[in-house]
């Protein structure tokens, strides 16, 4: 116990790991110190919330644990670990054999002066409404203590900015479940009152460039507990009378508020008035920028964009978002280092840019080279997040689109479906192209249906991520027709975008987001607001809300855009929050599983790619997965032939993993058996005082036990073996064929491998099944295609087309393309139904008068070079349920499918010019 001037402040429950753990010692919190006397049932004042001790400590060698408030079996336990050197949970090991892996908690944070400082700067109360299942709402109170990666990195910021002063960078990358919220609250009210060895304040005034509205009240809140004053934090996000927010920015500046919160869109003006305002010019300026929260789009988005074009700053397609960090990139690239500016950024995900700018090389002596590249001030990774259980690991259940039509497998045994659907499904999925949004609209709704709605109590929702407004209207329009057409009352859509969608053959008006023809239950609410009501669980997205929201009840994603780098780490982790019960799923018909890895590597695997990782220890995984038997090397060797040849069935990827599937369920299952049997018969020696019956039992029950460890060693092992290899095969050339194709293999074994259903007879769910193949080369191929053909064509000068008058021009059109159509499509299909398919495409493309001004204006390869070809596409794919015969060969050959395109543009320069009839069938 420890006290400060006779005052109990903490406790501590220690445990020797040579007998005991953590665990024992949180569980003795929870089950032996009762916030009320058992007998009398008063309080205990040493254990009772606000009353006694502050924080309750569980501690042994290797780990720490804390608490603010027991609740007996409720009472919930954070991790106080520094984290391993890899970047995992826990604790690296101790630095001598003179110390102890935790012994940073009584020479660092207890220590006297450090202790008296977390007492009166970080531990505060905060009190938030919270809502249950029921929509029963309360006040919840919580006290905060800081986890030690918050203690350590506000600590290291002070302390640095004290010792180097005005003018320094400092980046902190913490991932989501780090806590920045509060990090950022104590840093700003440290900072706001640090003063130099001389007496002198530090900083005239912190700035905060946020978009977390409850940032405002939060900061607000916490320094008002610390100082029990108003005023101190002036958030400027709104215009206020005649005054605007640059107005406010200046006066608040000038009148030297120490806690200034600015939002994206203020925060250019803040450099405009530290450079024209003369009695802004000798002041000191802290700026803490924290990665955004709720990114700006639309014409908020526009103006900044005109801003960070003129700092050189990409930004990317037209609707995208706006973050603080490209913001905070582009002002700091565009300024001179300034002496008397710190800044402070906080972010998961640092890009390139923003890690130059701010990150520090190790030997800050030498500049920053390859060997000395550039870090950030203080790391709490996103691994170590996950496995300290703040977030959720989003790629867990990734299924591509080509293993969507797995969702109906044919085994009876193995499915939650129908197998009359099921077949129907699958044969569907085969011969449909990707691009239809109809079918993906299907996919999307059955499988939420089947797979997601039902979880967190009926509230569980999703999110469909489109490319574009247009792309996000029609699927909303084609969304709710097909639950219209299916009877489906479960299902209930939203569409957000920016701006406004023009009216084209399937939109038929202008329409915003609140349009009632998009989203008539909006009833004029916020869209996020709404979104969290039981009046919408599916939002389709373009380009909003996907690096800035905040739904924990958000389970499933259906990605139909290309997502590469911080863009797609940003949008997957929407899916990361917790929530009681929560499972994620992510079905993309876009992007390649090892591109999303690849992405999420620098954020996730470059913590597990230290240097300290010893590339043996991939092939001692590798031989203790051998030596399991669960699988045997022909089947590792048939599915990774399998996983390798895009012509292979996709039943082969599940008839290659069901033996290990099955060996390992029957010695599972086997061994649970062989428990219950001997806890039986151990329950039947106690009773009859059979002392040699109940010794046998005991070691029959020690012996399943290890069996049993063994089995889930193996199932560990082979997600172990996975991550390891990807991980090390970026940096070690391993050259083994064998490791790459029991990492395709494991890949796919370890979600089937289930033991917490083993003793039920209960089907594999679609999920595990949808995650053991997928099928995108080809559609990746030709989406690249579809945007190479896209140029710039409109520079190139005009020239006369179709201007000859040839000798029977009907016939000899006719007969050409005829000939051309059999070129095409062969003898099989008639002339009639080629004529009618070609004239049905022609008729599609000339209602789109931007097309028709491009053919009437340029010569044939300049159109042919243009979107022209894509057009003749899209039209294809809208025909493709109509006249699949004759759409697949243009869809499923590129040469084909040019020479189409060709003739549809000989189709259209003869109508216009009129030296040809319109073809008759």
């Amino acid at each position: 116990m420890l006290f400060v001037n006779g005052i109990p402040t903490a406790t501590l429950e220690l445990k020797s790991q040579f007998k005991q753990t953590v665990e024992n010692a949180k569980r003795q919190y929870r089950q032996d110190r009762p916030v009320k006397d058992p007998i009398t049932r008063k309080p205990e004042p040493l254990l009772t919330f606000k009353r006694g001790a502050l924080v309750h400590f569980a501690v042994s060698q290797a780990e720490v644990a804390m608490t603010t408030k027991l609740a007996g079996k409720d009472t919930y336990f954070l991790p106080f670990n520094r984290g391993t050197e890899e970047g995992g949970a826990g604790n690296p090991p101790a630095p001598n054999e003179q110390s102890y892996a935790t012994a940073y908690l009584w020479e660092q944070v207890l220590a006297p002066d450090a202790w008296l400082k977390v007492l009166g700067r970080f531990l505060h109360l905060e009190r938030k409404p919270v809502e249950d299942f029921h929509g029963h709402r309360a006040t919840k109170e919580t006290l905060i203590f800081p986890r030690y990666h918050q203690w350590e990195v506000v600590n290291r910021l002070i302390q640095g900015t004290l010792a180097e002063g005005p003018g320094r960078r400092y980046l902190v990358q913490h991932s989501a479940g780090s806590g920045k919220s509060n990090s950022i609250a104590w840093v700003a009210h440290q900072l706001a009152n640090l003063y130099a060895e001389d007496g002198t304040k530090l900083f005239n005034s912190v700035i905060v460039v946020t978009d977390r509205t409850v940032l405002d009240s939060q900061l607000q809140d916490t320094i008002y507990q610390f100082e029990h004053a108003h005023g101190v934090v002036c958030p400027i996000t709104r215009d206020i009378g005649n005054q605007s927010k640059s107005e406010q920015l200046a006066e608040a500046l000038a009148s030297n508020t120490r806690i200034i919160i600015v939002t994206i869109q203020t925060f250019p003006a803040l450099f405009d008035a530290l450079d024209k305002r003369p009695n802004l010019a000798e002041g000191n300026y802290a700026v803490i920028a924290d990665e955004a929260h709720s990114s700006q789009t639309g014409s908020s988005a526009s103006k900044l964009k005109a801003l960070l074009a003129a700092a050189g700053e990409a930004t990317g397609d037209e609707d995208g978002e706006i973050s603080a960090e490209m913001m905070l990139d582009a002002a700091v690239a565009s300024r001179r280092p300034s002496e008397r500016i710190s800044y402070y950024a906080f972010t998961a995900t640092p890009k390139a840019k923003t890690l130059e700018l701010f990150g520090r090389p190790p030997d800050p002596d030498l500049p920053a080279s390859a060997e000395n590249k550039p870090e950030p001030f203080h790391l709490y990774s996103m691994r170590q997040a996950i496995e300290e259980g703040f977030i959720l690991d989003v790629l867990q259940n990734y299924v591509t689109y080509a293993t969507a039509w797995k969702l109906a497998h044919p085994d009876g045994e193995e499915q939650e479906v129908d197998s009359k659907k099921a077949s129907r499904t699958l044969a569907k999925w085969v011969r449909l192209h990707p691009y239809n949004i109809a079918q993906r609209v299907e996919v999307i709704v059955e499988h939420y249906r089947d797979n997601v709605r039902h979880l967190l109590d009926g509230q569980a929702k999703a999110m469909v991520v489109t490319a574009s407004r247009q792309e996000a209207v029609r699927y909303q329009l084609a969304m709710r027709q097909y639950i219209e057409e299916q009877g489906y009352g479960d299902v209930h859509p939203m569409v957000a975008f920016s701006g406004s969608v023009l009216p084209d053959e399937v939109i038929p008006e202008e329409v915003t987001e609140t349009s009632r023809l998009l989203n008539p239950g909006l009833k004029g609410r916020d869209l996020a607001e709404a979104f969290d009501t039981d009046d919408f669980n599916v939002m389709i997205a373009a380009n909003k809300f996907q690096t800035g929201f905040d739904q924990p009840k958000l389970c499933a994603m259906y990605v139909d855009k290309k997502l590469q780098g911080v863009d797609c780490v940003q949008t997957l982790s929407r899916l990361n929050r917790l929530f009681p019960g929560k499972q994620t799923f992510i079905l993309d018909f876009y992007n390649d599983e090892q591109e999303i890895l690849a992405a999420f590597a620098p954020y996730y695997q470059k913590a597990e790619l230290a240097d300290v990782s010893d590339p043996q220890v991939v092939i001692d995984l590798q031989r203790s997965l051998d030596a399991s038997g669960i699988y045997h090397w022909p089947e590792v060797e048939g599915f990774a032939k399998t996983f390798f040849d895009p012509k292979a069935p996709a039943s082969s990827l599940s008839y290659h993993c069901r033996p290990a599937q099955d060996r390992f369920k029957y010695r599972y299952q086997a061994i649970l058996e062989q428990l219950q049997t001997w806890k039986e018969a151990r329950r039947v020696a106690e009773q009859n005082g059979n002392d040699k019956g109940l010794k046998r039992a005991e070691q029959e029950l020690k012996d399943a036990g290890t069996t049993r460890d063994e089995l889930d060693l193996f199932r560990k092992n082979l997600q172990s073996f996975v991550r390891t290899y990807e991980f090390l095969s970026q940096i070690v050339t391993f050259d083994d064929p064998e490791l790459e194709q029991l990492c395709v293999y494991a890949r796919h074994l370890y979600p089937l491998l289930r033991t917490d259903r083993l003793l039920e007879e209960e089907a594999i769910d679609v999920s595990e099944l949808e995650l053991t193949h997928y099928r995108l080369t080809k559609r990746e191929e030709k989406r690249l295609r579809l945007e190479e053909t896209e140029g710039d064509y409109g520079l190139q000068p005009v020239s006369e087309v179709g201007s000859g008058k040839p000798f029977d021009p009907e016939k000899q059109r006719l007969a050409e393309i005829i000939d051309r159509l059999n070129d095409l499509y062969g003898a099989e299909v008639s002339d009639d139904d080629k004529l009618h398919f070609a004239n049905g495409i022609a008729d599609r493309i000339e209602r789109d008068e931007s097309v028709m001004a491009q053919v009437r204006s340029h010569s044939e390869d300049q159109v042919m070079h243009g979107l022209f070809p894509k057009k003749v596409t899209d039209a294809v794919l809208d025909a493709l349920s109509d006249n699949e015969k004759l759409s697949l060969p243009v869809l499923d050959n590129d040469e084909t499918g040019r020479q189409f395109a060709l003739l549809i543009l000989n189709l259209l320069v003869d109508r216009f010019s009129q030296t040809t009839p319109r073809l008759e069938q």
